[in-house]
C-alpha cells in the first residue's frame, strides 16, 4: 500500500510551476556557502607561505617570491569576498521573492477552492479558523521560504564541501570531525519527529482562539447586552492559556537541542585541535594544513548549531503547510455542469422532482418532495419556521447537494448546467442580509460593478431605498461600516433589495425580505413588487402573510412537505393552517377571518 505524500512533497508539487525560481535561488544559495567556505583555504595558503616560502603550493604555479605569492592571496581574497557578497544578495532577493510568490499562489488558491465548497463546509468549521488558515498559516510557510530554506541548502553545502576536503587533505584527522555528525542527524531527526506533533497541536490552539475571538468580535452587541464580559474574558484567557502551554511543550524539546549539539561540537574541535597539532608538530601534515584543518572544523561543525532553529522554524512551517493544502484539497461536493445559460434565454419555470434531502447528521427535511412553480409567476411560500422554506432557495441555488430528486429549469436539471450561469440566473433577497464595508452604491451594485449610477439610483428607488440614501450624510458614498452596521436592519434590507433588482436576473427570490422593515415601507415595497416581479418568476418567503396575500399562489410548508395551496381567498376560505396564521397575524376572530 503506498504511503500519502508527505507535506513537504505536497507543498513541492505546488511550487513547481516556480520551479526556475526555485533552481535560481538554489544555486545562489549553493554557491555562496562555496566562497563562504574559502577564506579558512586562504588562510590556510597564506601560513604554508610564510612558513615553506619558495616550497610553497603556490611557488609550485609560479609564484616563487614571497611577495607575488602574498599579492596572489591578496586579489584572490578580493574575488572571493565581491563573490560572497553578490551571491548572498542575489539569494536574499530571490528566495525573499520566492516566498512572495508562493504566499501569494496559495492564498489565491486556497481562498479560491474554500469559494467552491459548499455551504455545509462552513456550518460544520469555523471563521476563525479559516482566517488563521488563510493568514498566519501561509505566513509561517513564508518566514521559513525567507530563510529555513536558504539554511539547509548551505548547511548540506558545507558538510559535503568541507567533509570532502578534509577526507582529501588528512583523512585521519577528518575522521574526528565526522564522529558527531551521526550523532547530531540522528538527534535532530529524533527532536523533529518528537517536534512534529506538537506544533500541530500549537496551530489547533491557535485555530481555536481566533475562532474564539472572530466570534466574540461579531457578537459584541450580544456579550455587552448581556453584561458577558467577565464570563468571555475568562474563555479567552483559557484559550489563550491553552495556546501558550502548547507552545511552552514544543519550546522546551526545541531550546533543549542546541546545548546538546554544542558538546557534540566541543568534542569534535578538541580531537581536531589535538591530534592536528600533533601530527603537524612531527611533521606528519603541513602546518598550513593543520591551520586549514583547525579553522574549517568550526565551520563545519559550527552551523551544526543552527540546526536545532532551522528544524524548528521547519517543523512549525510544515504544521501550518499541512493546515493550508488540507484545505486547498478538501474535496468540491457540488460541480458545475457543461450546459451554459444565460438569463436573457431563460422563461423561468422552475420543477422539484420527488426532491429528498436532509442537512448532515440531522432528520430528514424533504422527502419525495414536488412542486412547481410556472415561468412568470409569483409563488409565496409560507409556514413555520423549520419547515424548509428557506432549504427550497438554497437546493435551488445548489448550496447543499441532493440526496434524491432533481430540481430543474425549463425542463433543465440543474446539476447539468453551469454553476455560474445558474446563480447569475437567480436574485436573491436574503432573510441574513449581508453588506460589505464599503459605500452604499458599492454594495448595491456589487456583482454588477460596471452598472452605472442612475441604474443604480433606479434600483434604489424601486426598493423604496433612495429617500433615506438621500438623506445621509455623503448620499450613495456614505460608508456602511463591517456588516453594515451603521444602518438600521429595515436600511440594510433595502439596500439588499435593491442589490437584487439592479441584477435583473429571470428569478426572484425574496427570503423573508420585508422582515425588518415598518409596515409603511413594506406597504411601500409591496407597490414596487408590482413592477419588480413583471415578467420574471418570483418566490417570496415570508413569516408575515401580508407579504405574500396578492401572489399568484401561496404554498403552504410544514416539516417539510406542502399542506395547502392556492390564492389567499381560497386558502382564507377553505381554512386550516393558512386561515389560522392568517386570523392570528390580523388579530381576528375565527369567524371574521372566514368573511374576509
Amino acid at each position: 500500500m503506498a504511503h500519502p505524500p508527505s507535506t513537504l512533497q505536497r507543498l513541492l508539487a505546488h511550487l513547481a510551476p516556480h520551479r526556475r525560481l526555485v533552481l535560481a535561488a538554489s544555486a545562489c544559495s549553493l554557491l555562496n556557502k562555496f566562497f563562504d567556505l574559502a577564506p579558512p583555504v586562504l588562510i590556510g595558503l597564506a601560513v604554508d607561505v610564510v612558513v615553506q616560502q619558495q616550497t610553497s603550493w603556490l611557488a609550485r604555479l609560479g609564484a616563487v617570491t614571497v611577495p607575488s605569492q602574498l599579492g596572489v592571496l591578496a586579489g584572490l581574497s578580493f574575488l572571493v569576498w565581491s563573490a560572497e557578497s553578490l551571491f548572498e544578495y542575489l539569494y536574499g532577493v530571490l528566495w525573499r521573492n520566492l516566498a512572495q510568490t508562493t504566499q501569494h499562489s496559495l492564498r489565491l488558491q486556497a481562498y479560491d477552492h474554500l469559494q467552491n465548497l459548499e455551504m455545509a463546509f462552513f456550518e460544520n468549521d469555523s471563521s476563525g479558523r479559516l482566517l488563521t488558515v488563510l493568514g498566519d498559516d501561509i505566513n509561517q510557510l513564508e518566514r521559513f521560504l525567507d530563510h529555513g530554506a536558504n539554511e539547509i541548502l548551505q548547511l548540506i553545502t558545507t558538510v559535503v564541501l568541507v567533509g570532502g576536503a578534509m577526507a582529501v587533505m588528512a583523512p585521519g584527522v577528518a575522521l574526528f570531525a565526522y564522529l558527531p555528525i551521526p550523532v547530531i542527524l540522528w538527534g535532530s531527526l529524533h527532536f523533529q519527529k518528537r517536534l512534529a506533533p506538537r506544533y500541530r497541536d500549537v496551530r489547533d490552539r491557535a485555530g481555536a482562539m481566533a475562532a474564539r475571538l472572530a466570534n466574540n468580535l461579531g457578537g459584541m452587541l450580544t456579550i455587552k447586552s448581556f453584561t458577558s464580559e467577565a464570563w468571555e474574558l475568562e474563555q479567552l484567557r483559557q484559550a489563550s492559556d491553552a495556546y501558550r502551554q502548547s507552545n511552552s511543550r514544543a519550546i522546551r524539546l526545541s531550546a533543549a537541542f542546541i546545548p546538546l549539539i554544542r558538546f557534540a561540537i566541543l568534542f569534535a574541535f578538541l580531537a581536531i585541535l589535538l591530534i592536528g597539532g600533533l601530527q603537524a608538530w612531527q611533521g606528519s601534515i603541513a602546518v598550513g594544513t593543520y591551520s586549514f584543518l583547525v579553522f574549517i572544523t568550526q565551520r563545519l561543525l559550527w552551523p551544526l548549531t543552527t540546526l536545532g532553529r532551522t528544524l524548528d522554524d521547519y517543523q512549525r512551517s510544515m504544521a501550518s503547510t499541512r493546515r493550508v493544502l488540507d484545505l486547498i484539497d478538501t474535496p468540491i461536493r457540488i460541480t458545475g455542469g457543461q450546459r451554459r445559460l444565460h438569463p436573457d434565454t431563460l422563461r423561468g419555470a422552475i420543477s422539484y422532482d420527488q426532491v429528498d434531502f436532509h442537512y448532515r447528521e440531522r432528520a430528514p427535511l424533504l422527502q419525495n418532495f414536488s412542486l412547481r412553480i410556472n415561468a412568470g409567476e409569483t409563488v409565496g411560500i409560507v409556514g413555520a419556521t423549520g419547515s424548509g422554506k428557506s432549504t427550497l432557495v438554497k437546493l435551488l441555488l445548489r448550496l447543499y447537494p441532493l440526496q434524491a430528486g432533481r430540481i430543474c429549469l425549463d425542463g433543465l436539471a440543474i446539476d447539468q448546467l453551469n454553476l455560474t450561469d445558474l446563480r447569475r440566473c437567480i436574485a436573491l433577497v436574503s432573510q441574513d442580509v449581508y453588506l460589505f464595508h464599503g459605500s452604499v452604491a458599492d454594495n448595491i451594485r456589487y456583482g454588477q460593478e460596471q452598472a452605472s449610477a442612475a441604474a443604480v439610483r433606479h434600483a434604489a428607488e424601486l426598493a423604496e431605498a433612495h429617500a433615506f440614501i438621500a438623506a445621509l450624510p455623503e448620499g450613495y458614498d456614505t460608508v456602511v461600516g463591517e456588516r453594515g452596521q451603521r444602518l438600521s436592519g429595515g436600511q440594510r434590507q433595502r439596500i439588499a433589495l435593491a442589490r437584487a433588482i439592479l441584477k435583473d436576473a429571470p428569478i426572484l427570490v425574496l427570503d423573508e425580505a420585508t422582515a425588518a422593515v415598518d409596515n409603511e415601507t413594506e406597504a411601500a415595497i409591496q407597490r414596487s413588487l408590482l413592477q419588480i416581479t413583471a415578467n420574471r418568476t418570483t418566490l417570496v418567503i415570508a413569516h408575515r402573510l401580508s407579504t405574500v396575500r396578492h401572489a399568484d399562489r401561496i404554498v403552504v410548508m410544514d416539516h417539510g412537505r406542502i399542506a395547502q395551496k392556492g390564492t389567499h381567498d381560497a386558502l382564507i376560505a377553505c381554512g386550516g393552517a393558512y386561515a389560522d396564521l392568517w386570523r392570528v397575524q390580523a388579530g381576528l376572530r375565527p369567524d371574521e377571518a372566514l368573511a374576509l
